[in-house]
């Protein structure tokens, strides 16, 4: 091809992909203002390092932990993590105003309120954490100690991200917390939505493939295996075809509910305490507390 022939390509090329002019594509290019930010990826990457190095100081983290050093290690870490939470829930704030004309001086103060905020939460997700170390040891005959969970089990790791999401998701912050919960599922296999609700002691086996949509709500001391979904039937739209958000359509699983492999458990729908549902079910309606459903047996 002629150099005159690949500038008039290249020219032409580049004014199709800069096009975001029509309605439909103007929600696809996100324009920076008076240095605004959008989210980094890769920051919060680091984010989940540090918090990982908080939760479980000597598993994660680059500092060799001894009772001499324990303190001061969390502390610089804490004050890192603080530093780098402000900049993405303010990166967030910026991208969804939602309509709102708020300041930069505005989203910079409720950036660091909800940090701070973040950060008086960590004790409380560490606690919650290490009853989830438990129920993994406990469920798994594998397992030969914590150090094993909490160095191998991809649930660690995905109830890391997702717990801290939870917590930011539950302050408002937008985009972010979903970002995380994001990031453990493209490590581990699984993906929970910031949004849902769920207890302590609280576990996966294996992992992969499993599913928690936005609105579960999961009690106390639940097991889940792979390929489990929890996921929504159908959702109502509105006039424009468009899904109504925010609509509970996910099910609801009471304390002590054990869940076997690719189970599919679907709509606003209730697991009873006390019930077990067996590997490869279809399960659309309530199930009463302490019953069991298995597949029927093929009569030959």
């Amino acid at each position: 091809m002629k150099q005159s022939s690949f500038a008039r390509l290249l020219s032409d090329t580049v004014e199709k992909l800069s096009d975001y002019s029509s309605a439909e594509k103007r929600g696809f290019v996100y324009e920076y203002t008076d240095s605004d930010s959008i989210p980094s990826g890769k920051v919060l990457e680091e984010v989940v390092e540090l918090c990982r190095s908080i939760f479980f100081p000597g598993f994660y983290g680059r500092s060799c932990i001894n009772s001499d050093t324990l303190k001061y290690n969390i502390g610089v870490t804490v004050e890192r993590l603080y530093i780098l939470l402000k900049q993405q829930i303010a990166a967030g704030m910026s991208l969804n105003r939602n309509g709102e004309n708020y300041s930069r001086a505005d989203i910079k103060k409720r950036a660091e309120t909800v940090a701070l905020k973040t950060i008086a939460m960590l004790p409380d997700i560490k606690d919650t954490l290490i009853t989830d170390v438990v129920a993994a040891y406990k469920g798994d005959p594998a397992a030969t100690n914590y150090s094993e969970v909490i160095s191998c089990y991809p649930v660690i790791k995905a109830l890391t991200n997702y717990r801290l999401a939870h917590v930011l998701h539950k302050l408002g912050v937008p985009l972010v917390p979903r970002m995380l919960t994001e990031i453990a599922h493209s490590e581990t296999g699984i993906d929970i939505h910031p949004g849902a609700e769920i207890g302590n002691h609280f576990t996966i086996d294996h992992g992969t493939g499993v599913v928690i949509g936005a609105t579960c709500i999961i009690g106390n001391n639940v097991k889940l295996y792979q390929g489990v979904t929890l996921g929504a039937k159908s959702f109502p739209v509105d006039p424009n075809g468009m899904p109504i958000k925010g609509v509970p359509r996910h099910p609801i699983i009471e304390d002590d509910v054990v869940v076997y492999s690719n189970a599919t458990i679907l709509g606003r729908i209730t697991i009873g305490r006390g019930a077990v549902i067996g590997g490869n079910i279809w399960v659309t309606e309530d199930v009463k507390p302490g019953a069991h459903l298995t597949q029927n047996k093929s009569i030959n």
